[in-house]
């Protein structure tokens, strides 16, 4: 993933596109903190799965910055951040669909032998430890906490 950021930031480079460019910096220098951290705590280099953990946190942090601009009526910087998404998607595998992550959630409820909320914990990290950077699980939580419950 490391290779191909770096690939695609120097390709910007060479086409002028400065929002791309900056979206790429972004990108590198979050993984390099990300790497820095792991080093702090003795692993090495961060993982490709805590690679992808952080490419969807930030997503999920200009998803939110983007809802506030809009609310507050500014539409440029909202549209700054869905472009800023779509480049840090390029990077992700693709998402899966509702279908797809209601079928993982019976899967790990069954796997976990979960039969209330009290196991919502156990089927979640299930689910992070199959689906890391591939599935929302801000949605899968609710799920997870709607099939549980009743």
């Amino acid at each position: 993933m490391r290779e191909a950021i770096n690939a695609a930031l120097k390709e910007s480079m060479k086409a002028r596109d400065a929002d791309r460019t900056g979206t790429l910096r972004m990108m590198g220098a979050a993984i390099k903190d990300k790497d820095i951290e792991a080093r702090g705590l003795g692993k090495g280099t961060a993982t490709e799965d805590e690679l992808k953990q952080l490419l969807a946190k930030m997503i999920k942090q200009r998803q939110e910055s983007a809802s506030i601009y809009e609310d507050n009526a500014r539409p440029e910087l909202a549209a700054k951040e869905r472009a800023e998404i779509a480049v840090i998607q390029e990077f992700l595998p693709q998402q899966m669909s509702e279908a797809d992550v209601a079928a993982a959630i019976d899967a790990a409820i069954a796997e976990t032998g979960a039969a209330s909320i009290k196991d919502m914990g156990r089927v979640m990290a299930a689910l992070k430890g199959k689906y890391a950077g591939v599935m929302d699980f801000g949605a899968a939580n609710g799920a997870v906490k709607a099939k549980l419950a009743g």
